[in-house]
């Protein structure tokens, strides 16, 4: 009988053990851009009102897994689930994004990879302007970034899904290419990454089909530096 309780607490320890993110092998990866990052899958828009709402349906390579995991707007890891970007991106009607399919497909390939913690960053309707190094949305995604060491793990790749509101302006469009390097470059300076791997998704048709995910994450044997 005494034996008893002791290995009732015991149990429960493990259990609580299995549920908590490791912070000694997270694997953290930044999630920055707009809508399409921050996730409209599923949100529809009814007409006769004019209110978007999401129909809930999580596709199963988005479903959530106790292995990822997510920074909240909290600045506290939570276990991820869609959609990611609810308490980020507010002011907007939030659903599925490639965050949560990403982070999946990276465990189903690399089953020995470890704890995912995603950092969802991003804001729907931005353009890379307003990334700027010194400007909020750039400020608050190096914040999240570093809050999301305090307590270990090791930032592995930006992913990085924007550039759609920049086509509506000429003189955007111009610059984009220039301003995205700059940024990048700022975001390896104040992270002190230089060699922070980036993952840049675009597309190359109306119907938004993926062309390409560039990927600098061959030391990782994630990906080959180009996918078509």
């Amino acid at each position: 009988m005494p034996s008893f309780p002791f290995s009732l607490l015991l149990l429960c320890l493990i259990q609580a053990w299995a549920v908590r993110p490791q912070a000694y092998d997270r694997n953290i990866f930044i999630l920055a851009g707009q809508s399409n990052m921050a996730g409209r899958g599923g949100v529809v828009n009814d007409t006769a009102t004019g209110v978007t709402t999401w129909d809930g349906v999580v596709p199963p390579q988005s479903r959530p897994n106790p292995s990822i995991w997510k920074l909240d707007a909290h600045l506290t890891w939570v276990e991820a689930r869609e959609p990611l970007h609810a308490d980020i991106d507010y002011k907007k009607t939030n659903g599925v994004g490639p965050g949560m399919a990403f982070a999946n497909w990276v465990l189903e390939k690399h089953p020995e990879f470890g704890v995912i913690g995603l950092v969802p960053c991003a804001i729907g309707g931005t353009i890379i302007s307003e990334w700027e190094r010194g400007k909020e949305l750039y400020s608050e995604m190096i914040k999240r970034a570093k809050a999301s060491l305090r307590d270990g793990g090791t930032i592995r790749a930006l992913l990085w899904y924007q550039g759609e509101t920049d086509t509506v302006n000429l003189h955007d469009a111009q610059l984009y290419q220039r301003r995205l390097h700059k940024f990048f470059s700022d975001v390896r300076d104040d992270l002190q990454f230089p060699l922070l791997p980036i993952v840049q998704v675009f597309f190359f048709d109306y119907f938004f089909k993926l062309l390409h995910i560039f990927i600098n994450f061959g030391r990782f044997g994630l990906l080959s530096p180009s996918v078509s």
